[in-house]
This record gives structure tokens, sequence and C-alpha cells, in this order.
């Protein structure tokens, strides 16, 4: 009988020893990067702005202009009604644990903070959640405290209204709590100390209860620089390693300082690491890398330890200096995911930073189209450096920065392993936010929730609509295109801001003069002729009007978008008619007609260049099946005639050679786009290496 209740007991023990473990591993953790937190709602301690009266909310709108926000890879306003929305998503499925991997401000404004760690304090209350913060290059904007500002506010009577702090060259010379300045400007200029680009210390201070500080509830948390281990935690200890002062490391111009210093370095700067390590529930590790590297300037003065000017801003530097100028970091990052491995405890590492590149291998033809160091491709981790991460022995990162989603996947010879996956912003196309289900010690599913329908999205568009209307009374360069006040939804609006945004900024500012010229000269169908057109003509002679008097090719400018396919191209000739006839009978054996190509032009394609770039799969629900196998055709098409090396583009250079080599490099990066790793829903292996969509 005693062995019967023996074997029974450790029957149960073992079944409840699995039910446990089966727990053990069902965590599930939301990622929410880029908010770019903006506090329409919020108020001015100083009283020096109080905004516009909204009449659906009663309250006071603070915003800037609808120009700012189409002119931004970021939307400004709207982004406070998408966070209640995902957060409220995110509480209805149940998900306790929220990640925010840097920006989550913009500039660290004190305004915008106060804001938004009263609207994380709600949803802590509402559902029971966790936040768990680390910062981008946004917040802080440098170290330490940075004037600041904006000079694209909304005022009243829809003009413009700039604010800024004390010490920016807007307010230089005044002091007191506030200051109005009459410049000339549409409206007087505001001088505020809620303007300030906030260091570390303020952001710190005021983000500790999201993660940057212990917790009673935690388990277990770490900083790089804290001394105790698990063995020997306790509250009092992590509160103490904590502390501001305990979270310093030194910096040089040349590289990291402290036991890494070598001669000859400097100057050097002490400044903050916000980095943790922390165990909200049992097994589960989150790590939260502040990948922030802050580089010394060339004219840095060390007599002034604080001055934010002496630092760089963030937003370039990324992995590839956080090997060189945060080397502890990246040590203590190896040696936790030693101990995660060692403890069978499951590690998630986020931070803001992108640890693989993000064009899926396009960077080559990126520089061919746009040049050397445009397109922000200085933002993209080398491929040494993904390497060494992946050598760390993480295995899984969940980063921002770029607005992207998206997925990347390396192994190595060396069997080191790294998934990277960029979780997109909600305040770009396309909005939405990342959940991650750990259902096994090496099983990941993946989950992109996209923000289609966010309530009181379009509260504030009365003001936009008294903005559009002074534009247009003034005859304003940067009036818009008022039919973005007609989206349906969020997901819609979103829609219109990468149209207007091409429109409006990246076509001027990108893309070189004779591919703008063929961008708004051209439709499907004459591109598909082109590919097949040869002809000793210059690209001066094929365009009715010379390149350099060209108004499209005049920066920051740009014609609205509609059909001028044909507006300056010759098609008199007979190689023309016989390219044509060539064309149609490609699109006819591909089960296709060149009429069907004629239904887009060189602005949509640059539309859906850059909405694929954002959104890689997501785009798809916004680009036709028919349109893609277009597409497909020219690329396989152009990719025929590309040569091994770029030859040089001069205005003297042949048409037909221009085009090949431009579109042929713009329709193989978008090809690129179309393949890569699965980034909607998928499958993670962090055994195996194995990926698979679901």
């Amino acid at each position: 009988m005693k062995t019967f209740l023996m074997a029974n007991i450790a029957a149960l023990l073992l079944t409840a020893s699995a039910a446990e473990a089966a727990e053990h591993y069902q965590y599930r953790v939301a990622f929410m990067p880029d908010i770019h937190f903006h506090d329409v709602y919020g108020t001015f301690q100083d009283g020096a702005f109080s905004g516009l009266k909204n009449q659906k909310s009663g309250q006071n709108a603070m915003i800037r202009t609808m120009y700012a926000q189409l002119t931004s890879t970021r939307l400004f306003n709207e982004n406070y009604f998408a966070l209640r929305a995902a957060l409220d998503d995110a509480g209805s499925k149940g998900i306790k644990l929220i990640a925010l991997p840097g920006d989550f401000s913009d500039d660290g404004q004190p305004v915008h903070i106060r804001g938004l760690v009263t609207l994380l304090q709600e949803y802590q209350q509402k559902y029971g959640m966790r936040f768990f913060a680390t910062p981008g290059n946004h917040d802080p904007n440098r170290p330490f405290d940075l004037p600041g500002g904006e000079e694209d506010f909304l005022g009243a009577g829809g003009k413009t209204q700039r604010i800024f702090s004390f010490g920016a060259k807007e307010c230089k010379g005044y002091q007191g709590k506030t200051a109005v300045i009459a410049t000339g400007a549409e409206l007087p200029t505001i001088c505020s100390q809620e303007m300030v680009s906030s260091g570390y210390q303020y952001i710190m201070n005021m983000m500790a209860p999201f993660g940057m500080n212990p917790q009673q509830t935690d388990i277990y948390w770490e900083t790089p620089y804290s001394s105790y281990d698990q063995q020997h935690y306790s509250y009092a200890k992590a509160q103490q390693a904590s502390d501001f002062r305990q979270r310093q490391y030194e910096i040089c111009a040349q590289g990291t300082g402290g036991k890494y210093k070598k001669p000859g370095y400097g100057p050097c700067f002490t400044v903050a690491d916000s980095s943790y390590l922390v165990e909200p529930v049992p097994g589960l590790w989150l790590m939260a890398v502040d990948a922030n590297v802050y580089l010394p300037t060339k004219n840095a003065d060390p007599t002034k330890l604080t001055e934010a000017s002496n630092f760089e801003g963030s937003g370039d530097a990324g992995y590839n200096k956080m090997l060189t100028h945060k080397q502890q970091t990246v040590a203590w990052m190896t040696d936790v995911a030693q101990r995660a491995k060692a403890q069978n405890k499951t590690l998630i590492t986020f931070s803001h930073f992108p640890m693989v590149e993000f064009d899926n291998g396009a960077a080559g033809d990126l520089e061919n189209i746009f040049g050397k160091g445009k397109f922000q491709l200085a933002r993209a981790p080398q491929e040494d450096t993904s390497h060494a991460l992946a050598k760390t022995g993480i295995g899984v990162h969940v980063g921002g920065h770029m607005h992207f989603n998206d997925t990347g996947v390396r192994k190595y010879p060396d069997g080191s392993l790294l998934f990277n996956i960029q979780a997109p912003s909600m305040a770009a196309y396309v909005p939405a936010y990342k959940i991650l289900n750990f259902s096994s010690p090496n099983s990941i599913d993946v989950q992109t929730i996209i923000l289609n329908s966010v309530p009181r999205f379009n509260e504030l568009f009365e003001h936009y609509q008294q903005e559009w209307d002074h534009l247009n009374a003034i005859h304003s360069p940067h009036l818009w295109n008022k039919a973005v006040l007609g989206a349906r939804d969020y997901y819609d609006f979103t829609n219109w801001h990468i149209t207007e945004l091409t429109r409006l900024r990246f076509i001027p500012e990108e893309w070189p003069c004779e591919i703008r010229q063929m961008l708004f000269s051209l439709n499907g169908a004459e591109m598909l002729t082109l590919s097949q057109l040869n002809s000793p003509l210059a690209y001066q002679e094929v365009l009715t009007t010379p390149q350099d008097a060209h108004a499209i090719c005049a920066k920051g400018s740009a014609p609205a978008p509609r059909d001028i396919s044909g507006l300056y191209l010759k098609k008199e000739s007979a190689a023309w008619r016989e390219a044509e006839s060539r064309a149609r009978t490609l699109a006819r054996n591909a089960g296709m007609t060149l009429e069907e190509f004629a239904g887009w032009n060189g602005f949509d394609l640059a539309v859906d260049f850059y909405r694929l770039r954002n959104a890689d799969e997501l785009a798809l629900r916004d680009i036709s099946v028919s349109r893609l196998r277009e597409y497909r055709l020219l690329t396989l098409t152009l990719a025929k005639s590309l040569p091994a090396e770029m030859p040089e583009v001069t205005a003297d250079s042949p048409f037909d050679m221009i085009f090949r080599l431009r579109f042929g490099s713009i329709f193989s990066v978008i090809d690129k786009y179309l393949k890569g790793s699965p980034s909607r829903n998928f499958h993670l292996d962090t055994k195996t290496g194995e990926i698979h969509a679901i």
C-alpha cells in the first residue's frame, strides 16, 4: 500500500512538474517601439501656450501642423490615439508585459514625458500591465539637457506657431519663466522650458517605474554595473544599483574608456547607460539594451563635462559604434546570454536600434540609385557587426528606429545565430505592434497586430482644415493634399501619410534629378517599352525639356500626384514604335497587356517602393497582385541588361542606358523587398535557426 501511495505521489509530482514547466513557457510580450508620444492635450505648466480649443473633446489641443507631419517619417499628433488603441487591444488579449524599445517620446520634452507617464500609469491600473522602456535617439536627444523646440506647432487661424526653450537660438538672450518674441513670423515666437530636450537624468527618473528601476515585484533586476548575483539578490541592493550615479561609463572620441581605454584616447566624458536585465515573472528574462552611443564631437570641450553640444546625436551610430564605444555593455550582453542558457531562462533582448541590415541585401542597389551615404544607409549594421552580436548568444532581438516591419536572420559557420525582428511604428505606415509568444524554450510565435481602426483618430482634423484654408489663401508652397482629411480610418490615414511623404519629401530630397524626371514622365507601359528600346539618343534629346530647367528637378518641389505619363517623352520615332511592338509581345507572352501597364505611373511606383521598404509584406494589401506581376516582368527584363559594374551617368548618356541602369536597380530592390524572410506572422526555432510563416 505504501509503495502504491508513493508511486501515485511521484506520478502526481511529475504531472504537476510537467504542468508547471508547460505553464512556465507561456510568456507573451508586446513590443511597441517608436511611439514618439506627443501629448496633444498636455498642459504647459508655465502657461506659455494653451493650444487650440477642440470642438469634439472640449479640450485645448497642442499639436504640430499637418505639413510637419506629412514631411516627417513619423506622425506627431495622432500617435496619442494610436497608443491608446494599441494598449487597449493588447489589454483585451490579456497581455501584461509591454516593451517600449526606444523613441517613446519625441525629443524628451517635459510636457510630453509627463503625459506619457500619466498614460502608462492609467493602463497599469486598467489592465495590470507592466511596461519596460529603453531609450532611443529621441529620448534623450543628447546625454544632457539640450535647448530645443519646434517651429511648426499649429497656432490660431491655421498659422504656424514657433515654440522653443531658452538657450535655443530663437530664444537667445531672453530669460524668465516665459517670453513672447515678435520675429516677423506669422505668430510671435514663444519661449518655454517645456521644450527642453531632456537628458538622461530626467528621462531615467521619470521612466523609473517602467523597467529602468527595479520594482518590489521583480524576481530579479540588474544593470551592467551592478555587483551582486542572483544568489545574493535583494530589492535593496537593486535599488542601490539603480541610482543614476551608479550607471555611468566613460566614452572617448576614439572608443570606450575605463578599462578599455587605450593610450592617446581623448577627449573623454562620463555619461549614463540605462541598460538593465529584469525577471518580471519566473523564468523570463527581459534584457533592455541602451544602444544609444553619443560620440564626442571633434570640438568637444573636456572642461565642460555636461555640455550637450559636446556630443553628436546617436541616430546613425547604432550597434556599429556599440562595438567600439560601449564595449562594457556588449560584454554584459554576452554574460547575460551565457547565464540565461545555464539557468534555462527564456531570454529576449530588445533595444532601439537594429542588429541586422533592414533592406534585404539591397544596400548596393540603393547606393547605385541614390548615391553613397544616402537613403539612411548609414544606419544599417555592418555584416561584421551582426556577426559579433550573434556571437554574444542572445539569439533573438527586437528593435525599432527605422519604423520598418522586417525580419533579419543570420546563421554563421561558427554556429552563432541571430534573429532580428524589426517592430514597426504605430506612428507610420503600416501602423502596428508585435506580440512574441514563447510556447517552449526554443519556440517563439511572432504576431503583427495592425492598427486598422483607432478611435478618435480624426479628432484633430478640424484644426488641419483651418491650416489648409490658411495655406491655400496665402498660396503657400506648403499646401498639402486635402484628400488626406477624407481618410476612412487610421490605416488609411497612414497610407495617405506615406503617399504625401513620398511626394513632399522623399522624391525631392532623395531621388536624383534624372530619375525624378522619368518618374513624372513615364507610365508602366512606357517603362516596358523603354526596356526594349535601343536608341543612341542622349537623355536630353528624349525629354522635351532640358533637365536643368525642369521644375521637378528643383529641390523641395514635386508635382501633385496625377496621371502625367507621356508628358515629356518623344514617341514619334521608328525606334520607339519598334520597341513598343516588342513590349506588347513581351506582355502578351506573360499573360498581360501593355494597356494594363499604363494603369500606373512613376509616382505610383515610388510610393509602392516606400510602402514595401517600410512595411514589407504588410504593404501587399495596398499593391494589387496584377501590379506586382507587372513589376516582376520589368524586374526580369531589365535585369538582363544590367552590367556587372555601373558606368557613370551624365546628361549625354544614352537615354535607354540611363533608364535601364536606374530603373533596373529600382525594380531589383523591389524584388528583394518581396523576397525577404516572413515578417508578419511567423514561427522561430531558436535552436535550429528555422523560420517559417504562420
